[in-house]
């Protein structure tokens, strides 16, 4: 199982192309890395490049372009709007797949320890891998920056690095090394040159200041003072989505008779991020992520067509759906060609000459069900997706909640409904498994015993599906309907499961 890992280093150069491309080179030279990103802003005089792979070339390669900045960037000759402290000014990793936040915390431990004794250059820890609380926020660890920090390691005990020596490094100064989740950094340009107005918005919206949790934001001038921004990171957009955000920073710069000229998106940023962005500003009704081309290519729905890999992955992954009623319908829809497999193994030989018209009916219904139990497989998933869809309705107004309560209860209906079809169609493929153990090749009689299993732990697993929904259905006759369907569907599941077992023990025994 691969681990990835994302680093996203800031580089103080922002203007010679030369020396970022050396420090990208260093970066791809190691084997295992995926170079993502790289992005030069000459006003703030700094880089910000993006890479990912495994933990140990990530770390190394990190180490390499530490190592690349200390002999190529001297901040004594370095200015720009942006705060800084180091050549290489932060270092932070970042949990992708499989990787902890606690696992980047041990990896910049491992990283800074070897920048300062390496290298020489103090180090100091931050975020999730801060040593002390007192270092969690970037900007207490960067105070004073490169000139300030020059005067106050060594004299100062509170800004004793965490690894390296007790004094700056002359020319690459002190580097900050971290682990933190995803951000998006987020800048709105204004149509004002006026610097205090971005410094006064940003001072508005940044957590720390009283506006919105999750927001960093600095004001700065570019473009040779020409213009005005608000520099933010975003460090948790599912919280604080960019679209809030945004709309705090033009209502703060109405007030003081400026607007936003236009946004940058600074390095990667989540897909789902952009997407909750453009919803809100199109002002879409009932839509799902995956009406998007794009992600409905890489999530397509259950078909033969799809290939296993993606369907493991869409099961694996963080979402409630494809969940159990759509795996219980693909175990089911297994189970059918596994009979399938005993009727093929079966027809055609003279020792089951008698067996052949059985054996070929069984093969077109199994086929039948197998087409059937991928079609419930989608139908379940769908179900799901309107439960939730419903529940997520207005009920502001009376109106509104009648809506949603109709919306509820077909949708719970359906929920309650799909599974038990499924249940139906797995116990008629435990029956044709009990016929294949009965009248089908001997040799195969085993695999017959797998069909009938699966296909009642599949069965099993549709009628969980099935009580838990009928919890949500309000009393009436449709409620009664749906348990007296289950019960007639446990009972026929039960008795096909049973014939099958006794049939494969009767067969290995004669």
């Amino acid at each position: 199982m691969s681990r990835i890992v994302e680093c996203v280093p800031n580089f103080s150069e922002g203007r010679r192309r030369e020396v970022v491309d050396q420090i990208l080179s260093a970066i791809a030279a190691v084997p295992g890395v995926t170079l993502l990103d790289s992005e030069m802003d000459p006003d703030h005089n700094r880089s910000v490049v993006t890479f990912a792979g495994e933990p140990e070339p990530v770390m190394e390669a990190a180490f390499r372009a530490v190592q690349c900045a200390s002999t190529l960037i001297d901040l004594n000759h370095h200015s720009g709007q942006h705060p800084r402290m180091g050549a290489t000014d932060v270092v932070p990793f970042v949990p992708v797949e499989n990787v902890t936040l606690d696992d980047c915390a041990e990896m910049a431990r491992v990283v800074a320890k070897r920048i300062g004794e390496e290298l020489s250059i103090p180090t100091f820890l931050y975020e999730a891998a801060a040593s002390t609380s007192a270092r969690t926020s970037l900007a207490d660890v960067r105070r004073g920056e490169f000139e300030g920090l020059r005067e106050a390691i060594g004299t100062d005990p509170a800004r004793k690095p965490d690894f390296g020596p007790q004094k700056i490094h002359a020319t690459a100064g002190a580097t900050a090394v971290g682990a933190r989740r995803f951000l998006v950094a987020f800048n709105a340009n204004l149509n004002t040159a006026d610097v205090r107005i971005a410094k006064a918005v940003a001072a508005s919206i940044r957590e720390q200041s009283g506006g919105l949790k999750n927001v960093r934001a600095l004001g700065f001038s570019i473009e040779g003072g020409r213009r005005a921004q608000i520099s933010m990171n975003l460090v948790n957009v599912e919280a604080t989505p960019i679209h809030r955000v945004l709309a705090l920073v033009r209502a703060e710069a109405a007030r003081h008779g400026a607007a936003i000229s236009g946004c940058e998106v600074v390095g990667l940023v989540p897909e789902a991020a952009m997407l909750d962005a453009a919803e809100h500003a199109m002002q879409l009704e009932g839509f799902k992520r995956d009406q998007v081309l794009e992600l409905r290519l890489k999530q397509p729905p259950l078909t033969e067509a799809v290939p296993i890999s993606t369907f493991f992955d869409q099961v694996a992954g963080p979402t409630a759906t494809p969940g159990g009623g759509t795996v219980a319908a693909f175990v089911g829809s297994l189970a059918a060609c596994l009979a399938t497999m005993v009727a093929n193994l079966t027809i055609g030989k003279k020792k089951y000459a008698v067996a052949e018209g059985a054996m070929t009916d069984l093969k077109r219904e199994a086929a039948e069900l197998r087409r059937d139990l991928l079609a419930l497989g989608r139908r379940d998933s769908e179900a799901f997706d309107q439960v939730l869809k419903a529940r997520k309705l207005p009920q502001a107004t009376p109106g509104e909640q009648a809506e949603r309560e109709a919306a509820m209860r077909a949708a719970d209906l359906t929920a309650s409904r799909v599974p038990v079809e499924t249940a139906r169609a797995c116990a008629k493929v435990a029956a044709l498994a009990a016929v294949a153990a009965r009248k089908g090749n001997t040799n195969a009689v085993t695999d017959a015993g797998v069909a009938g299993l699966l296909a009642e732990a599949a069965g099993q697993g549709a009628i969980l599906n099935v009580e838990i929904n009928l919890k949500s259905l309000a009393d009436g006759a449709d409620k009664q309907a749906v348990a007296a369907d289950l019960e007639s569907v446990r009972t026929a599941l039960q008795a096909a499961a049973a014939q099958c077992r006794e049939a494969v023990s009767a067969a290995m025994n004669a």
